[in-house]
């Protein structure tokens, strides 16, 4: 991470909940200083209050110029909260959103019209450095300031860079919502097992870890998604039989699945209205 403008400008970190504390973890593991950060939020934990014995800001008026200011509140809280942000006069200071739903206009609508805005949408294995997450700039970001944004979500995990705003909702439903769909997975996977005899806990354990190594074998292995699933299945075997019923095109995975982002994707799109 360059962390050159960072340390010479600042950061705000404006909501401290569950990403945004993730995300300030990840910059201080990255060699932030504490001192370099600001953070805004009405309820700050006792371990953002420990922080603040190390030098960080914690409720304090915010610098002049920032090098950037991650907007991590709940889009609910949006309202109250973008006004603080207004005294920021520098041209040159990146607005970089996590608020799912909230789409590029509203920041220019509240911020400015000129300002520098970039909408990103992170999921929640950022908690633990597993995260991906899609940016978009507005016509006011530049390639360098894309490339800020992304060394500090990096802290987090991967990022993709999307070709326009309307791909957003979509991201949302596939990697935003995605990881909810997975922990359902995990609880009816195991519920599963435990149909079969198995007891609650060796279910939940052998499920929890079955998904979490396939997810990670997936990601680490040449081979495709679709060529891992084909070397795991024998002919005539066990796992053939339980696909016949998963692949089904009516009432399997392709049907569910189509349905279920599809769903997510058009509540997003209602949500940025």
């Amino acid at each position: 991470m360059d962390l050159g403008q960072i340390n010479t400008r600042g950061l705000v970190l404006l909501g401290c909940g569950k990403m945004g504390s993730a995300m300030l973890a990840g910059w201080l593991e990255r060699g932030v200083a504490p001192h370099v950060v600001w953070v805004m939020d009405p309820r700050p934990s006792e371990w953002v209050k420990e922080l603040a014995t190390q030098g960080l800001h914690v409720n304090e008026p915010l610098p002049d110029a920032p090098a950037i200011v991650l907007i991590a509140v709940k889009p609910q809280m949006m309202g109250d909260a973008l006004p603080s942000l207004r005294a920021i006069a520098s041209s040159s200071t990146v607005f970089l959103s996590v608020a799912a739903g909230t789409p590029i206009r509203a920041f220019e609508e509240a911020l400015g019209e000129s300002r520098r805005i970039i909408r990103a949408m992170p999921n929640t294995p950022a908690a633990v450095g597993r995260g991906i997450t899609a940016i978009i700039g507005n016509a006011h970001t530049t390639a360098a300031d894309l490339a800020l944004a992304e060394a500090l979500l990096s802290a987090v995990g991967q990022v993709v860079r999307l070709e326009e705003e309307g791909q957003m909702d979509a991201v949302t439903a596939v990697s935003g919502s995605g990881p909810a769909y997975v922990f359902h997975l995990i609880e009816t996977l195991a519920a599963a097992g435990e149909a079969q005899g198995l007891s609650p806990e060796l279910a939940m354990a052998l499920a929890k870890a079955t998904v979490g190594g396939a997810g990670q074998l997936a990601e680490d292995a040449p081979d495709s998604p679709t060529q891992l699933r084909i070397n795991v299945t024998s002919p005539a075997g066990t796992t053939e039989a339980a696909l016949r019923v998963l692949m089904d095109e009516g009432r399997g995975f392709p049907a569910l699945l189509k349905e279920a982002v599809t769903a997510a994707a058009d509540r997003s799109r209602e949500l940025g209205q």
